[in-house]
């Protein structure tokens, strides 16, 4: 029988448990405190001195409160003080932060990069390249406690390789945690997840999905992909790559999927597909038909439709930036080797659009009436809606949200999402169902890659800290 836990390891978890209630909630009193952990007061005073003296936190006293008596000291996370790195790897797009403990965005950096193939370099070059910039900018007294990366794609929960990537090339059994652990060389591992995944992970610590139990995060990037908490807990599956909600297939004969499938969900309601019917891709005419769920076999978009490249290709000219120099000379601006400008002429409209821009440019196209935008939205809403119908007959979740380009589209889409659900999703599944939007927008992902780089502190504050600054 294995013994009790010792009075040490409850006190290191419930220095972790009220450093948590801080760094998610932010400033708290010692009241509040004491009555959400469910500890005497005298304890939560011994853990909040330990925490102050150990540089996590601060007290202070309250604003004006404007009750009678002595006030509760009220509990502050060093925001400037604690930090982490936090990557996000998009497929057109780099951003690296520097996340302070409480969720602050302290300092961050972003460029863009072109879609397909890839190599290491011309990621985790720009990457270590702005985590060194903003690390050289920090005050003496500061200390880094993790880094983490979001990267759109499959990811090894184990080791941090990237195993695939549909929408970025052929990405596979690429070593990202790895390379960036060394190039960035700061004594710690990087910790690397699928970007959905940790975009659900955000929303639900810190955003629209707060106080949820089971929910869906659906998170478009070129692609689709998913997060899905259950219970509390995120639905990793046996090698952490559950969430593959993107390829689900709900049109058996039709477009063809960057992973090799017909009828993905993703090949259904993803960019390529969206920018293809709103007539704003090179080569596809205004108004090419999205077949809508039911129709059968696809009548103007089906596989052997379009122009014969693979979903997130993009033409247009490009500009190529000078790849970055040495590792540990880089710089001030670090670009991405092989990075573009990719200019799209969109059917005469004159945009220079690609990705979310593109994608809010539709929406906003169809809420000034353009009846081909209006057209495109309502049938692939169609598509998202049976598929979100699909989602909520096996989960059953409090909240669907809609992240990334999504976001617009569901914005864009919204009666026709709730249609379907209405025809699809059994009653008793959607009842009490609400579908909401990301509240942390584009970053979502990026926050999601900075509370699992802030895992570690959270779950033991002391040892952490010690390990970091020595």
């Amino acid at each position: 029988m294995r013994a009790g836990p010792s009075q040490e390891e409850i006190r290191r978890h419930n220095l972790g448990a009220l450093l948590r209630h801080v760094h998610l909630g932010g400033p708290t009193s010692r009241a509040e405190l004491t009555s959400r952990m469910g500890l005497n007061r005298s304890t939560i005073m011994a853990l909040t001195a330990d925490l102050t003296a150990a540089g996590l936190v601060r007290e202070e006293l309250p604003r004006e409160t404007g009750r009678a008596g002595r006030p509760s000291l009220v509990v502050r996370p060093e925001s400037a003080r604690v930090y982490v790195f936090a990557f996000d790897v998009g497929v057109d797009r780099l951003v690296a932060a520097r996340v302070g403990l409480g969720g602050a965005i302290l300092d961050r950096r972003e460029t863009v990069r072109r879609r397909g193939p890839f190599s290491l370099e011309e990621i985790v070059g720009p990457l270590a390249g702005f985590a060194r910039q903003m690390r050289r900018k920090t005050r003496s007294d500061t200390v880094c406690v993790g880094a983490a990366a979001a990267f759109s794609g499959g990811v090894d929960r184990g080791d941090g390789v990237v195993r695939f990537g549909p929408n970025m090339g052929p990405a596979k059994d690429v070593p990202f945690a790895e390379e960036m652990t060394r190039r960035l060389a700061f004594g710690m591992p990087v910790k690397v997840g699928n970007d959905a995944n940790l975009g659900a992970l955000a929303e639900h610590s810190r955003g629209v999905g707060t106080g949820c139990r089971d929910l869906i995060y659906m998170h478009g990037d070129v692609g689709v992909g998913g997060g899905i908490i259950v219970n509390g807990q995120l639905l990793g599956g046996h090698g952490g790559f559950g969430g593959e909600i993107g390829h689900m297939v709900v049109n058996p004969k039709g477009r063809l999927c960057g992973c090799g499938s017909l009828g993905c969900l993703e090949a259904e309601v993803g960019e390529r597909t969206l920018l293809e019917a709103a007539g704003r891709m090179p080569g596809v005419p205004r108004g090419a038909v999205v077949p809508q769920p039911g129709a059968g076999q696809g009548t103007g978009m089906s596989a052997s439709s379009g122009t014969g490249r693979g979903p997130g290709a993009s033409q247009g000219a490009e500009r190529i930036a000078v790849a970055p120099g040495d590792a540990n000379e880089e710089p001030e601006t670090p670009q991405v080797t092989g990075a573009v400008a990719v200019e799209v002429k969109t059917g005469g409209h004159g945009e220079s659009l690609i990705g979310r821009d593109a994608v809010r440019a539709v929406v906003d196209a169809a809420d000034r009436g353009d009846v081909v935008a209006q057209a495109a939205l309502s049938r692939v809403g169609d598509w998202l809606g049976l598929g979100v119908a699909n989602l909520v007959n096996i989960f059953n979740p409090e909240m669907v949200i809609f992240g990334g380009m999504l976001r617009e589209v569901y914005l864009g889409s919204a009666a026709q999402v709730r249609s379907r659900l209405a025809v699809d999703a059994l009653a008793a599944s959607r009842e009490g169902l609400r579908l909401r939007t990301a509240a942390l927008g584009d970053d979502a992902t990026l926050m999601g890659a900075a509370e699992l780089a802030f895992a570690q502190v959270l779950a033991d504050p002391l040892e952490v800290l010690a390990r970091a600054g020595s």
